[in-house]
């Protein structure tokens, strides 16, 4: 038996702080499902496609069917993956202004399978209008295709932030590189940002939300940018400093950050975080506003959300931020009558 501190070195733990699959030795698996089928529809829907006979827009994910997962072993990332997905489509004809419905099918995306390589059906409900049809077939194909890349793609990078942790060697040699030159004036220093750089990253997910609202837009941006009117729907004291670098604290200090970017009535952008994130951890969060007629669609884009908070970090801006809007809303407009 070796002697301790002897042994092979990927077993050795003690020179990690959390001795958690050292050197990337183990196995190790995550559930990418439901991660994968809001990324489906995040990078299917809303595809337009145009051409000569046409314009034809992709519309729901109507049937979603299977499972992924990732799984790392020595360092190396395995991935598998296996869909039948249909979507919905409808299009209308350039020259006569008809409009037809129809189906896209997708029976086997799997990693056995290149994109390429993937089996794509288009179909159109009865009568007329096979030139949409045909133009589905290509230009249609082509876009669902690229669709598909991105998925695999944020699979493979976005998805598996984290799974392979950083070995001591590999963290000495970013740590060398970050080193100024010799005969630089200042000295070498690592902070504890630069460490948190090199060392076991948090695994995190983007969070897409949308959300229609009745006001216009920039009423909609100033319940976010004004004092009075997020107290109002937090129903608790909060500071708001509505400038770039400016801070924000809300929900008794569940919740805090900092403005980045604001453009009245359009978007703001904010460093944001709930307290029970890990410290110092802040996701960027996006907010744009749109006009539709007396309503107000708002995006959201949430991105390094911590995927152990991830359903949290949903419900409390679909709880505590949107349904409580919906009911400040109602109560002006109760209170204008």
């Amino acid at each position: 038996m070796a002697k301790w501190g002897q042994g092979d070195p990927r077993w050795i733990v003690e020179e990690r702080a959390d001795g958690t699959n050292v050197n990337n030795w183990h196995w190790t698996e995550r559930d990418a499902t439901s991660w994968s089928k809001r990324k489906l529809k995040e990078v299917l829907e809303g595809l337009v496609v145009e051409g000569e006979a046409g314009r034809c827009e992709i519309g729901d994910l109507k049937h979603v069917e299977g499972e992924a997962s990732c799984n790392s072993r020595k360092g190396k990332l395995i991935f598998f993956y296996e869909w039948n997905l249909r979507l919905s489509w409808k299009g209308t004809v350039k020259e006569s202004g008809e409009k037809h419905k129809g189906s896209v099918e997708i029976p086997n995306l799997s990693e056995e399978n290149e994109v390429d390589d993937t089996e794509i059906n288009v179909s159109k409900k009865k009568g007329e209008g096979d030139a949409l049809k045909d133009l589905m077939r290509t230009e249609g194909t082509t876009k669902v295709r690229e669709a598909l890349r991105d998925y695999l793609k944020a699979l493979k990078t976005e998805f598996t932030l984290g799974m392979i942790l950083p070995t001591k060697a590999a963290v000495g040699q970013e740590l060398a590189t970050e080193r100024k030159p010799s005969g630089s004036t200042m000295q070498d220093s690592v902070t504890p940002q630069s460490l948190d750089m090199v060392g076991v990253k948090i695994p995190t997910v983007r969070i897409h939300m949308r959300e229609v609202f009745n006001s216009p837009a920039d009423e909609l941006y100033s319940i976010f940018t004004k004092k009075e009117l997020v107290q109002k729907f937090s129903k608790c004291p909060a500071v708001i400093e509505a400038e770039r670098g400016g801070k924000l604290q809300m929900f008794e200090g569940c919740v805090s950050g900092e403005y980045t970017e604001l453009v009245p009535s359009q978007r703001i952008v904010l460093k944001w975080r709930c307290r029970s994130w890990p410290d110092e951890h802040y996701a960027t969060v996006a907010l744009n506003f749109q006009d539709l007629a007396a309503q107000s669609e708002l995006e959201l884009e949430c991105k390094g959300v911590p995927i152990s908070h991830e359903e949290s970090t949903r419900q409390c801006w679909k709880k505590q931020y949107f349904e409580e809007i919906h009911i400040l809303l109602q109560q002006s407009k109760a209170n204008m009558e």
